[in-house]
C-alpha cells in the first residue's frame, strides 16, 4: 500500500498546481509510504506518491509513465493477477521497463481503456493522467479496500488517499462537518460513498471509475455483485452439490491466499484472532510463507474479550513464530486521539484502537504485509445479523407465534447484555415492524434503530439537519434494480457489504489502522474469483438453517484444529465507554466533552452529553453499560476529537524528504522558454 495525491486544474487556463502544495500533500501521507516519495508536475496536473515498497523494490518508483512519458500514474494497492495481465499485454506488443504491477496498470489502460479495471484482481486506488488528452481517470477497487477522496475547490480538483492531505494542500479549503455525513454515521455506522464526513470532500464509490475530461465529468461502475435471482436461480447459481462447493471454495481460497503471499518481494505475516476465518487463512498461508512465518494476535486484559487460548492453539498447529500484544482499557484511552486522527471519521466502537497497537507490533517485527480473515463473514454469511434476519422473517410470517420467537434465544450468546436473555424484551425489540419482513433493509433495521437513538444527543442545529434527511430511505433508494430479484440472504449480504464492511471494517478498522504504521493488509476472502464463487452459492450452503458459514466450516474441518471449527461465533470486540470514565482517564476526555468544546463543535447538546457522561461514570464500577450508552459515548468523543483535529485546527503536511522521482515539466518548460 502507499499514499497517493494530486491536483488537477479543471481549466486549461488555470495556473499550474504548485510544487509546494504537492509536497505538503505527500508529506501528510508519510505514514502510508515511508520508503520513497515522488512528484510529477506539468502545466495542468500534479501527482504525488508516498511509497511503501512491497513489489519490485528496485524499479517500482512512482509517479510512473508509459514509454512515451505521456500517461502518468500514481497507485496505491496491489494487483494480484498482474503477471497474467503482463503476459497478455506483451502478446499485444507492449514492452515493459520495470517488473512492477504499477506499470502493468498503465499499459492495461492504454490497451483496454476503462475496461482494464474489470480485468484486475486486487485492491487499489489509482489516478491516471493523460497529459496529451488532458484526461484524469480515478478508480477504486470493488470493495473500497484502498481509500480515495476528492474535492473541487477554486477551479481545481484535489484527490488523495486521506482527507488530511487535501486539507494540507490549500488552507482555504472548507473545514467543516457535512451534516449528511454525520447523520449517516449515526445511523449506518459509516458514510456510504460518495458521501463524506467533511463538507465538499467526497469518497469515490468502490467499484467505480471517475473521469475528468476537459471540462466534463462522468462516473460509472465497472463492477457490481451478481447473485442468483429468485425467478431464475439456475442462471447464476452454483449447480454442484455441497461437497462440490466445499472443494471449489477450498481451491479458490487456497489460490487467493497463495497469490497474496507470493506476489510480494517482502515477507508476509498473518493476523490471528482465534476465530475460523483467520485460522483458515493462517493455515493455508503457512504453506507458501517459506521457512519463517509470523503470526500476530491481540490479547485483552479484560477476560470477556480475550481469545488467547484459541490463538495459541492455531499458532502451535501452524508452527508460526507468534507475537502478542496485551491491551488494557487505559491503553485504548491513551491512544484514542491518534486513532481518530487516522480514521478521519467518527466511530461508535473502540475496536480500531487495539488494531492500531497490533499493526505497530507488526511493524516493529519488520513485517510490511499481513493477511487477515476480513470479508469471510460477509461473503459466507457469518454474522448473527444474517441469522437474526432469517429468524425474524420466519417469525414475521406468523407474528403471533411464541415458538418461532423462541429462536431468538440462539442469537448473540457472547454478549453479557444480550437482548435475547429476556423473552419479553426480545419480543418487543426484535418484533417491531415484524410484518415488514419482505422489505429492503429488514434484517438491518434493528441495528439502524439502535444506532439512530444516539441522535437524541444532537444539538438543536444538528437535529434539524438530521430531520431534513433520512439515511435509511436514501440508502434503499440507491439499491440496484436487480436487488428485488435476489433472495433475502443475498439482499442482507449486499447491504452489509455496502455499508459496514466497506466503510467501517475495511477502513476504520482496516486500512487506516494498518497504514498508520506502514503495514499493508491483504484479504484473501475478498479475492475477485472467490467472491464470485461465494455469491453464486445457494443460500443454504452458507447459512444452513442457523449454522453460519457452513460451507467454510466444511472447508476448514480437515486442516484447522477441530476446537476452532466447533466454537461458537464470537466477533472481534474491545472495551468501549469504560475506557474513558475511570478516575485516571486522560485529561483530553474531560476537555473534549466540556461544555465549551461541545458548544464550539455544535454537533451535540452539552447538557445531554453531560447526563450521558454522568450515567456512564455512575455505572462504571459495576461495568453495567448498555450497548446504546457504549456507542453513544464513543461516538460523541470520537466526533469531538475529529473536530479538534481537522476542523478547529489547520493540519498541514509533514516535512518531505528526498524524492525518488522528481519530474517537473512546468519548471523545465519555463527554463527553456
Amino acid at each position: 500500500m502507499c499514499g497517493i495525491a494530486g491536483i488537477i486544474s479543471l481549466s486549461a487556463y488555470a495556473a499550474p498546481p504548485s510544487r509546494e502544495a504537492l509536497m505538503r500533500m505527500v508529506g501528510a501521507l508519510a505514514h502510508r509510504g515511508p520508503d520513497e516519495r515522488g512528484l510529477y508536475r506539468d502545466k495542468r496536473a500534479g501527482l504525488a506518491h508516498a511509497r511503501l515498497s512491497v513489489v519490485d523494490l528496485s524499479t517500482g518508483q512512482q509517479p510512473l509513465a508509459d514509454a512515451g512519458d505521456t500517461t502518468w500514474i500514481v497507485f496505491n494497492g496491489e494487483i494480484f493477477n498482474y503477471l497474467e495481465l503482463r503476459e497478455k499485454l506483451i502478446a499485444l506488443g507492449h514492452r515493459f521497463r520495470t517488473h512492477s504491477d504499477t506499470e502493468v496498470i498503465v499499459h492495461a489502460y492504454r490497451a483496454w481503456g476503462e475496461a482494464a479495471f474489470e480485468r484486475m484482481n486486487g485492491q487499489w486506488a489509482v489516478a491516471i493522467w493523460d497529459s496529451v488528452a488532458g484526461r484524469l481517470v480515478l478508480s477504486r477497487d470493488r470493495f473500497g479496500i484502498c481509500p480515495l477522496h476528492f474535492c473541487e475547490h477554486g477551479g481545481r480538483l484535489y484527490f488523495a488517499s486521506e482527507v488530511k492531505a487535501i486539507f494540507a494542500a490549500d488552507m482555504d479549503i472548507t473545514r467543516a462537518f457535512d451534516p449528511a455525513g454525520i447523520d449517516q454515521t449515526f445511523t449506518l455506522w459509516t458514510v456510504v460513498p460518495p458521501q463524506g464526513v467533511f463538507q465538499g470532500i467526497s469518497e469515490l464509490t468502490p467499484g467505480h471509475v471517475r473521469i475528468y475530461d476537459n471540462g466534463t465529468v462522468r462516473e460509472r461502475a465497472f463492477w457490481k455483485p451478481c447473485y442468483p435471482e429468485i425467478s431464475d436461480p439456475r442462471r447464476d447459481e452454483f449447480t454442484g452439490s455441497l461437497d462440490d462447493a466445499v472443494e471449489e471454495v477450498r481451491g479458490a481460497l487456497e489460490a487467493a491466499t497463495a497469490l497474496r503471499i507470493v506476489q510480494a518481494d517482502v515477507p508476509v505475516g498473518c493476523y490471528l484472532s482465534g476465530g475460523l476465518d483467520s485460522s483458515l487463512v493462517a493455515t493455508l498461508g503457512r504453506r507458501y510463507a517459506g521457512k519463517r512465518f509470523q503470526t500476530f494476535s491481540l490479547r485483552f486484559a479484560d477476560a470477556e474479550y480475550d481469545e488467547t487460548r484459541f490463538q495459541r492453539l492455531v499458532a502451535g498447529a501452524t508452527g508460526s513464530e507468534h507475537h502478542e500484544v496485551v491491551v488494557s482499557r487505559s491503553d485504548i484511552a491513551e491512544i484514542f486521539p491518534e486513532v481518530i486522527y487516522h480514521t478521519e471519521h467518527p466511530i461508535l466502537r473502540t475496536a480500531p484502537a487495539p488494531l492500531f497497537l497490533l499493526s505497530r507490533l507488526v511493524r516493529e517485527q519488520g513485517i510490511k504485509v499481513v493477511l487477515t480473515g476480513e470479508g469471510a463473514d460477509e461473503m459466507f454469511a457469518g454474522y448473527d445479523l444474517f441469522r437474526e434476519g432469517k429468524v425474524r422473517r420466519f417469525w414475521g410470517r406468523q407474528p403471533a407465534s411464541t415458538r418461532r420467537s423462541r429462536l431468538l434465544e440462539r442469537l448473540y450468546p457472547y454478549l453479557s447484555r444480550s437482548p435475547v436473555h429476556q423473552q419479553a424484551m426480545a419480543r418487543q425489540f426484535f418484533g417491531r415492524d415484524i410484518q415488514a419482513y419482505d422489505t429492503p433493509g429488514f434484517a438491518h433495521d434493528t441495528r439502524w434503530r439502535t444506532t439512530s437513538a444516539i441522535k437524541r444527543l444532537f444539538s438543536a442545529d444538528m437535529r434539524a439537519e438530521s430531520e431534513r434527511r433520512n439515511a435509511v430511505p436514501e440508502l434503499i433508494a440507491r439499491l440496484p434494480a436487480e436487488f428485488s430479484r435476489w433472495g433475502s440472504l443475498a439482499q442482507d449480504q449486499y447491504i452489509e457489504i455496502q455499508t459496514l464492511m466497506s466503510g467501517y471494517l475495511l477502513s476504520s478498522q482496516g486500512d487506516r489502522m494498518l497504514m498508520a504504521h506502514s503495514v499493508e493488509g491483504r484479504f484473501p476472502f475478498l479475492d475477485d474469483e472467490l467472491v464470485t464463487l461465494a455469491n453464486s452459492l445457494p443460500a443454504a450452503y452458507k447459512l444452513r438453517v442457523l449454522d453460519e458459514k457452513h460451507v467454510l466450516k466444511r472447508v476448514a474441518e480437515p486442516i484447522v484444529p477441530s476446537e476452532i471449527v466447533a466454537r461458537k461465533k464470537q466477533p472481534y470486540r474491545a472495551p468501549n465507554a469504560l475506557c474513558f470514565v475511570a478516575d485516571d482517564a486522560p485529561a483530553y476526555v474531560r476537555e473534549a466533552l466540556s461544555e465549551a468544546a461541545l458548544r464550539e463543535a455544535n454537533v451535540f447538546d452539552p447538557k445531554s452529553v453531560t447526563r450521558l457522561l454522568d450515567k456512564c461514570r455512575d455505572r462504571a464500577n459495576g461495568g453495567d453499560l448498555s450497548n446504546s450508552d457504549n456507542m453513544a459515548l464513543v461516538g460523541v468523543l470520537s466526533t469531538q476529537l475529529l473536530y479538534q483535529q481537522f476542523v478547529a485546527s489547520r493540519p498541514g503536511g509533514a516535512r518531505l524528504g528526498e524524492l525518488s522521482v522528481d519530474v517537473d515539466r512546468e519548471h523545465r518548460e519555463e527554463v527553456l522558454a
